[in-house]
């Protein structure tokens, strides 16, 4: 089940976590702590800053990213993760709707890989 993320709290915490950016937008996801919101839950954020455009721009991308998050993130996203979908200037509004579905399936991929321990 999807939630939305609204406190500026979530997003800032995400924004200090593992990234996965594409053509259309980037990533941003975090495990929540045990004590945070429902551990069943997958919480979703959306934000295009006024470098994607104007206020008609910034909400056509927005809405694009809501709905492939709506389609991509119950089959894909971990419940217990916050994912946050920042738009691309002049990218996330244009681009054909099945890339951004197929960039949002790797990006998610990518954010759950593993990484490699460095020393």
């Amino acid at each position: 089940m999807l939630a939305t993320l609204t406190r500026r709290a979530d997003f800032l915490a995400a924004a200090r976590a593992g990234r996965a950016g594409t053509q259309g937008f980037l990533l941003q996801a975090r495990k929540r702590q045990e004590s945070e919101a429902d551990p069943t839950l997958v919480r979703v954020g959306f934000t295009c800053s006024k470098k994607v455009g104007n206020a008609v721009a910034r909400n056509r991308a927005k809405r694009r990213l809501r709905e492939i998050a709506r389609a991509v993130l119950p089959e894909a996203g971990r419940p217990g993760w916050d994912y946050v979908l920042i738009g691309r200037a002049n990218v996330t509004a244009n681009r054909p709707f099945e890339t951004l579905l197929q960039e949002l399936r790797e990006a998610v991929e990518r954010v759950h890989k593993p990484r490699p321990e460095t020393s």
